[in-house]
């Protein structure tokens, strides 16, 4: 079914009040250049501030605040703005006022190109160790996924309204949705973007974000490289371990044959400890072959029906 709207701008904000009638009335002005129809949708994400007393006070048909029971977390914030967008495209951006909306028509033009489009903040107005760990974290991340962008954190984002609807952001997975649409077999284009120091406010960014970042990403190379096929993995690792055991075993065997004891050897505890777990791990890749394919949970998605011309393109 075709969307009702051209545009759909999401925008998860929490304990942002001194920033959101500002970006409103910037991103008004910068849509009100395009002849499109659009809405804007807030999604406060349980802010313990004014922030959603200042989004009531604006009276727009093209406004509309959704409101947490509590703080879920930018990815839920996206999660649901992905549901109840209504636009064509969708783009996504940040509360802080550090996206600038005039890009918003160069994320439009780039969408007539690729599925998404994810911005790089080229040069940052972040302090120095806010960049210094972001650059470490996106080097790694091109090296594990292979997707040569430069800033998957970025929350300016442009997508085609089927990318959305075929992705499950959960967890603190949003910034990892380049490689979620990647994996899917969409096409993903980069554009540099104005990124504007922080005026007002507080920074959400933690030290822990570090170490969640990091965890996240082998969770992510796991489902994307093994979500199908965990006997690969799993079964890899057993099969060596296994091997391993078995030619420790075969050594003190030998030695057993030419009258060594090999009894209080560690290394025949330890040739056996490596079959154990290697039996463990090939059973659990099975098992997990076993749940896997009695889910029905097809990946496939369809680009083109002949049956419905109003498929969005």
């Amino acid at each position: 079914m075709s969307k009702k709207l051209d545009l759909s701008i999401i925008i998860p904000v929490y304990n942002e009040e001194e920033n959101v009638i500002k970006l409103y009335q910037e991103i008004t002005k910068s849509i009100s250049l395009l002849s499109l129809t659009y809405e804007i949708i807030f999604i406060d994400d349980g802010s313990t501030d004014g922030t959603f007393e200042k989004l009531r006070t604006i009276n727009d048909k093209h406004l509309r605040i959704l409101q947490f029971q509590r703080n879920y977390g930018k990815a839920a914030a996206l999660s649901c703005g992905f549901k109840e967008a209504e636009g064509k495209y969708i783009i996504t951006m940040d509360g802080d006022l550090q996206d600038d909306p005039k890009e918003i028509p160069i994320f439009l033009m780039n969408l007539k190109h690729y599925d998404m489009v994810s911005g790089w903040k080229f040069q940052r107005k972040d302090p120095v160790s806010k960049r210094f760990f972001s650059n470490i974290f996106n080097k790694l991340t091109q090296v594990l996924t292979g997707i040569k962008i430069h800033d998957f954190n970025c929350g300016y984002k442009g997508y085609r309204s089927y990318v959305v609807q075929n992705i499950h952001v959960y967890a603190e997975f949003h910034r990892y949705i380049p490689v979620l649409a990647h994996w899917k077999g969409y096409t993903i284009g980069e554009i540099k973007v104005d990124h504007r120091p922080r005026m007002y406010g507080k920074s959400k960014y933690g030290i822990e974000r570090i170490l969640k970042g990091f965890l996240d990403l082998i969770t992510i190379t796991f489902l994307v490289s093994y979500k199908k096929r965990p006997l690969h993995i799993f079964g890899s690792m057993g099969f060596f371990l296994c091997f391993s055991g078995m030619v420790i075993c075969a050594y003190l065997f030998y030695l057993w044959l030419t009258g060594i004891k090999i009894g209080e050897r560690p290394l025949l505890m330890l040739g056996i400890l490596f079959i154990i777990i290697g039996v463990q791990f090939i059973s659990l890749g099975l098992i997990g072959e076993l749940v896997t394919n009695t889910k029905n949970n097809d990946d496939y998605i369809i680009k083109y029906d002949s049956s419905k011309p109003e498929m969005d393109f």
